[in-house]
C-alpha cells in the first residue's frame, strides 16, 4: 500500500520536526499529494486538522519535558514554536487544564501519542458509486455558517431549513432544470479543522441549476465543470448517509486512484416519509491522482 507508506513517512517527518519549522511542501511531497489534498485527507482519516495534530503533539512533548527535566517554561515554549511564555501557557492550559508550572506536582497528566496509519480490515460492504463528468452548474439557495457535527441532526442546519419560507421554496423549485429535481445540501469553505467538531463550514440548502438569471437575494455558488464521484445509499436517515461519508473518507479515498478537489460537497435525499428507508446521494469532486 504505497499510500499507507507515504502517509506514515509524512507522520515520521512531523515527529522529526516537532521542535523545528515544518516545511508543509515537503510534508505534502512525502505524502505524494498537494498540500491542500494532504490536509483534507489527513482530516478525513484522523478526525482532526493537521495543525491541531501538530499542536497537540508539540504540547504533549513539552509536557513530558516539563515533567522529567529541569527546564524553564520559556525555554520549552520557544523550543516548540511559541514566541512567549504567556502564549505557550494559554495554549498548554487550554490543552490539558494545567499551567506548565503545575506539571511536576500534578498527578493528573495528559499525553497525546503520535499517530500512525495502519491497514485495518474494514469494508466488506458494497459501496455503490459512479464516476460522472458534469458541466458547470450553480448552487442557488440560502446559506449559513454552521458547526460541523458528526452524528445526528445538526441543529443549526435544521434552523436554516426551517427559516426558508414557502415563497423561497417555490422560487428555488422553479430554478431546477437538471436531473436533480429535489432540494440539495452543499457544504464548502471548511475550517481547517473540518473533522473536529469545533470546526465550521458554510452550508447551503437550495437547488442545482444552469439558468443564467437574476437569483435575487439567494446565495449563488458557481461550480466548475469537473469529475464527480457519486455515492448512493439507502437506509435510516441521517445515520446511513453519515456512515457513507465516513466510508468514503476511510475506505474509498485511500484505496481509489482519485483525490478530492476544491468544490462543494453535495448531498440530497429522496422521499423522506419513512426515515428508516431513505435514498440518498453524496457527490464529491475528484481528480485522478497525479494529474
Amino acid at each position: 500500500m504505497d499510500m499507507l507508506r507515504d502517509l506514515n513517512q509524512a507522520l515520521a517527518y512531523i515527529e522529526d520536526h516537532l521542535d523545528q519549522d515544518i516545511d508543509y511542501d515537503k510534508l505534502a511531497q512525502l505524502a505524494g499529494t498537494s498540500d491542500y489534498h494532504f490536509r483534507r485527507l489527513f482530516s478525513y482519516l484522523s478526525g482532526m486538522s493537521l495543525n491541531s495534530y501538530i499542536r497537540n503533539r508539540r504540547l504533549s512533548e513539552a509536557s513530558l519535558e516539563l515533567q522529567r527535566d529541569p527546564v524553564r517554561v520559556i525555554d520549552v515554549a520557544i523550543k516548540y514554536g511559541y514566541q512567549s511564555a504567556d502564549g505557550f501557557t494559554r495554549a498548554f492550559k487550554d490543552w490539558c487544564g494545567l499551567n506548565p508550572s503545575e506539571v511536576k506536582s500534578s498527578t493528573q497528566l495528559k499525553v497525546f501519542p503520535r499517530m500512525t496509519f495502519q491497514l485495518t480490515v474494514q469494508g466488506g460492504v458494497d459501496m455503490n458509486y459512479r464516476i460522472v463528468q458534469k458541466e458547470a452548474f450553480k448552487l442557488v439557495g440560502v446559506k449559513k455558517r454552521v458547526p460541523i457535527i458528526f452524528e445526528g441532526q445538526n441543529p443549526e442546519i435544521m434552523k436554516l431549513m426551517q427559516s426558508i419560507t414557502a415563497e423561497q421554496r417555490m422560487k428555488l423549485q422553479s430554478y431546477r432544470n437538471t436531473e436533480v429535481s429535489t432540494v440539495v445540501n452543499a457544504s464548502y469553505h471548511f475550517d481547517e479543522g473540518r473533522k473536529e467538531e469545533k470546526g465550521e463550514l458554510d452550508h447551503l440548502i437550495g437547488s442545482i441549476t444552469t439558468l443564467d438569471i437574476d437569483f435575487e437575494a439567494f446565495e449563488v455558488v458557481e461550480v466548475p465543470a469537473c469529475t464527480w464521484a457519486i455515492f448512493s445509499s439507502e437506509g435510516p436517515f441521517p445515520k446511513t448517509m453519515q456512515d457513507m461519508w465516513a466510508k468514503i473518507a476511510s475506505e474509498w479515498l485511500p484505496s481509489s486512484h482519485y483525490e478530492l478537489i476544491d468544490v462543494p460537497e453535495i448531498s440530497f435525499t429522496g422521499d423522506m416519509s419513512n426515515l428508516q428507508q431513505v435514498y440518498s446521494e453524496i457527490w464529491i469532486g475528484v481528480t485522478e491522482k497525479g494529474q
